[in-house]
């Protein structure tokens, strides 16, 4: 299962936002810096009406969403790529995931401390970027040193990743993330072995007072926070209030809907950030169907169908034949796999065929 990490500076919300997401009590909130310190994990199902639609074609009421794993990461302080606060056990942690949700805190409130005395949601991104770029540098410091006698000595592999590094050295240098710069298709490939914490997609989370939600596209620090994950990191903004989403956690889906109704907001911010983190880690989804489920599959944008057939079992990609496919609007409109045939909208795919969010299908296979 994939992994997004939650993170930001200390008291900026995140571990109220991680309970949130995960619906549960799992990690502390408390009016402190570092409450959180070994990092909590939940795994998620990913909101999808889709499953719904194709539920009374299936005849059941059984349906599998996919899911994302969450991680609640300690703050983050100013001098943590030089070990201040929790230091090199934060980096480590962000290490280990695979997309970054920031939140950023976009709200006044003199009851909840802030680590920096003010508001100002800028300079908190920068003070979190700053740290992970400055580890970066760090780690490409260390990769050039490992790799400098192969280098001397002519080795083709260790010119290429040298020519890299120097490139992301002088990137970083300016003190933007690894993620901004343009690379090939092959340079990319290579950087995501150095394993640098700035290649990783990332999503601001503006977290905002639950009076201003309802208005959120007015508040002025959220506009910044737009503009700037926009100008700087090429990426998306959600805006949310962990303490309303918190409050949410423990109601039924009819009262979920009915509270958000009372505020003015259509959707919970929840599932607009695990629709967000879905896409930002580049997954999509197929579907699949018998007389016992409907389930949804996760696998990468640009999959073939044997690749999507492995994520159901190891067996189906080797022996891999064809894919018959429908897309799901398509099944809905026609009421069944029957009519989609008669239609001509239910056909087979080979080898070659990349899969798209929101196909049906059925594999056919043999292992001899």
């Amino acid at each position: 299962m994939l992994k997004a990490g939650i993170l930001g500076l200390p008291n900026v919300g995140k571990s109220t936002l991680f309970n949130a997401v995960t619906r549960s009590r799992k990690a502390a909130a408390a009016n402190y810096p570092f409450c959180t310190i070994e990092p909590n994990v939940g795994g998620v199902n990913i909101p999808d009406p889709r499953l719904e639609a194709l539920a009374p074609i299936a005849k059941t009421s059984t349906l599998i969403p996919t899911a994302i794993e969450f991680v609640d990461i300690a703050g983050l302080v100013k001098g943590a790529s030089k070990g201040e606060g929790l230091g090199n056990k934060f980096l480590s942690h962000v290490r280990e995931v695979d997309a970054l949700i920031h939140v950023v805190r976009c709200f006044e409130d003199p009851n909840v401390v802030h680590v920096t005395g003010s508001i100002d949601p800028i300079r908190d991104i920068e003070i979190v970027t700053t740290e992970l770029v400055l580890a970066d540098l760090e780690a490409v410091h260390r990769k050039k040193e490992k790799i400098s006698k192969d280098f001397k000595h002519g080795d083709k592999h260790a010119i290429i990743e040298t020519e890299l590094l120097i490139k992301l050295e002088a990137h970083l240098n300016t003190g933007k993330p690894a993620n901004t710069l343009a690379l090939s298709k092959e340079e990319r490939t290579l950087a995501k072995t150095f394993f640098l914490l700035t290649t990783k997609p990332i999503i601001y989370a503006a977290n905002v007072q639950d009076a201003d939600l309802a208005r959120a596209g007015e508040h002025p620090a959220v506009a910044k926070v737009g503009e700037y994950a926009r100008t700087h990191h090429d990426c998306g903004t959600i805006v949310i209030s962990a303490q309303i989403e918190s409050d949410l956690v423990d109601l039924s889906a009819a009262e979920r809907q009915e509270y958000l109704k009372e505020l003015g907001v259509q959707e919970s911010g929840v599932e607009a950030l695990l629709r967000a983190a879905y896409q930002v880690l580049g997954l999509r989804t197929f579907f699949t169907f018998n007389e016992k489920e409907v389930r949804a599959w996760t696998i990468h944008a640009g999959d073939t169908a044997p690749k999507a057939a492995g994520a159901i079992h190891t067996d189906f990609e080797k022996g891999f034949i064809k894919a018959d496919m429908i897309f799901w609007q398509d099944l809905v409109r026609c009421g069944s796999v029957a009519a989609a045939r008669d239609r001509g909208c239910y056909k087979s795919e080979g080898r070659e065929y990349v899969v798209r969010d929101g196909d049906v299908l059925l594999f056919k296979f043999n292992v001899t």
